[in-house]
């Protein structure tokens, strides 16, 4: 459904949210990924607050729509949606990475309501959406799989054999989103491992390619929209992004991809999000 401006100002207003609660998950000396949880926290509010069908009291319904974090170690977005959905306590998020704790440093599905896979063997979400993909197929389903991807996972060959796979059968219920920071963990994409350009090969593979600001809700929300119009291929939406966006110390750093804030930055990256 098309976005309104009251409804654009709402999501906003959650990926803030969701920005909060990734710095204080993290808090201070101690490592964290806040790049790359930053650069999708406006996608994955419009997901969660906007487009998605999906159920926080019933979790595995058959019909919902299903995310998967390919990139997952950007788990704390995800995390801090599921948790203003009500999926889980609020209280959780402050037991990241604690021994016990339902919240791990990557997804895991039998611990965190609304999981839908463990992921963050980098490379192998896109696999996982496409089985699900065709099992709605199979089943006669209506369900959509969103499947956020990263940079530096790009560069993994399971990546394209899922591609061709999603364009073989025609897999119109799966939408990618890459999450284009042009930053991965030891530094810029274009020095590291260059897999540009991106809406060449992704067309070349036989998907529809959309291109947008990704911090942009109304091209978010407009380009999902978009995907579902779209009949007999895949949709790969390219979102470009600003790798730690919103703490301006961290903005595409590849220092903050999983890097430690001092006390002093963590208060000023606290204050940027709070109301």
């Amino acid at each position: 459904m098309p976005v309104t401006a009251e409804k654009i100002k709402e999501l906003e207003k959650i990926a803030k949210k969701i920005r909060y609660d990734i710095v204080m998950m993290i808090g201070s000396g101690k490592p964290g990924h806040l790049g790359g949880s930053c650069s999708i926290a406006d996608i994955v509010a419009v997901l969660y607050f906007h487009k998605m069908r999906h159920n926080p009291d019933n979790p595995k319904f058959p019909d919902r729509d299903r995310l998967l974090l390919s990139k997952g170690h950007a788990a704390l977005a995800q995390y801090a949606a599921l948790a203003e959905c009500g999926y889980f306590p609020k209280k959780e998020l402050a037991t990241l990475k604690e021994l016990g704790t339902i919240l791990q440093g990557h997804p895991e599905m039998l611990r965190t309501a609304g999981i839908e896979a463990y992921t963050g063997s980098l490379g192998q979400g896109l696999s996982v959406g496409c089985g699900m993909a065709m099992a709605g197929k199979l089943d006669k389903k209506d369900y959509k799989v969103y499947c956020i991807l990263g940079d530096g996972e790009i560069a993994e060959g399971q990546i394209w054999e899922a591609s061709m796979t999603a364009a073989f059968y025609k897999l119109d219920n799966l939408v990618a989103i890459f999450d284009k920071n042009c930053v991965q963990a030891t530094g810029p994409i274009v020095e590291r491992y260059d897999t540009n350009p991106h809406s060449e090969k992704w067309e070349a593979f036989g998907w529809k390619v959309l291109e947008i600001d990704g911090h942009s809700i109304k091209q978010i929300a407009a380009a999902f929209d978009k995907a579902d119009k779209i009949k007999g291929q895949p949709v790969m939406i390219i979102a470009h992004t600003i790798k730690g966006k919103g703490v301006h110390f961290a903005e595409g750093k590849a220092e903050f991809h999983h890097g430690i804030m001092t006390q002093e930055q963590f208060e000023t990256a606290r204050k940027l999000f709070e109301d």
